[in-house]
C-alpha cells in the first residue's frame, strides 16, 4: 500500500473517529466514562490520527498536479485573511453554535456565518489545495476542510433537537458565509463584525506569512509559480 493510500486512511480515521465520537458513540461512552473520561479518549483519537496523518504527509514527497495561474494567488491570499477574521471572530466572542457558547441572539462574526471557526478551517483547505496542488495536501487539507462542514451541518440538528430556541438562532443566520446578509436576515452593516476579528486576523495573517517557512519548511506564497 502507498504512503498516499496509508494518508487517505488516516484523515478518514480522524474524520470517521470525530463523527463517531461526537454524535452515535457520544452518549453511551459518557455514561460509561463521564465527561472527563470521555473528553480524554476523544482527544487520545483526535490526537493519534491526526498526528499520523501528519507524519504521513511529511513523509511523502511534494509533487505538483497543475501549475496554480499567478492571478489566482491574490484570490487565494484574499479567502486566507478571510478564514483568519472568521477564525478570531470564532473565538473573540460567544457563540451559540459552540459547546457552551452562551444565547441565541447572533452578533458578531455569527451575522456573517453562524459557523465561522468551521468555514475557517474550510477556508483554509480550499486555499492549500489550489496553491499546492500537492496530492498530499489535497488529501489532508480536504479532509480537515470535508470535517468541518459537515461537522458544522451535524452540530446545527444537533444543538435544534437539544434546544429549540437555537431554531430561532439558524432562522437568522446563515450556514454559508454572507448569506443571511445576502437573504435580508441581517442588515448590511452586519459586514463589519468588528475591530477585534479585522485587526487580529490581519495581524495572525502577518504573522502566519513570515512564519510558515519556519514552521512548515516551505513559504506561504510560492513565489516561483509567479515569475
Amino acid at each position: 500500500m502507498s504512503d498516499l493510500m496509508l494518508l487517505v486512511l488516516a484523515v478518514a480515521a480522524f474524520i470517521g473517529g470525530h463523527e463517531l465520537l461526537s454524535h452515535p458513540l457520544r452518549a453511551p461512552l459518557v455514561a460509561r466514562l463521564g465527561e472527563k473520561g470521555f473528553a480524554l479518549l476523544y482527544s487520545v483519537v483526535a490526537f493519534a490520527s491526526l498526528g499520523a496523518a501528519v507524519q504521513l504527509w511529511r513523509a511523502i514527497p511534494k509533487a505538483r498536479l497543475w501549475d496554480t495561474p499567478a492571478g489566482a494567488y491574490p484570490a487565494m491570499l484574499a479567502l486566507m485573511l478571510l478564514a483568519f477574521i472568521l477564525f478570531v471572530g470564532s473565538v473573540s466572542s460567544p457563540n451559540p453554535a459552540m459547546m457552551g457558547g452562551g444565547g441565541n441572539k447572533p452578533r458578531g462574526m455569527q451575522r456573517i456565518t453562524r459557523h465561522p471557526m468551521m468555514w475557517s478551517f474550510a477556508l483554509w483547505g480550499a486555499v492549500h489545495v489550489v496553491l499546492t496542488a500537492d496530492p498530499r495536501t489535497i488529501v489532508l487539507a480536504s479532509g480537515i476542510a470535508v470535517l468541518a462542514l459537515f461537522g458544522a451541518a451535524m452540530q446545527d440538528g444537533k444543538k435544534k433537537a437539544q434546544n429549540p430556541a437555537y431554531g430561532t438562532h439558524m432562522s437568522v443566520t446563515s450556514f454559508m458565509p454572507f448569506g443571511a446578509i445576502v437573504a435580508g436576515k441581517q442588515p448590511v452593516s452586519a459586514l463589519w463584525p468588528g475591530a477585534v476579528p479585522v485587526l487580529g486576523g490581519l495581524a495572525l495573517f502577518a504573522i502566519t506569512l513570515w512564519a510558515h517557512p519556519l514552521l512548515i519548511g516551505v513559504p506561504a506564497i510560492d513565489w516561483s509559480y509567479l515569475q
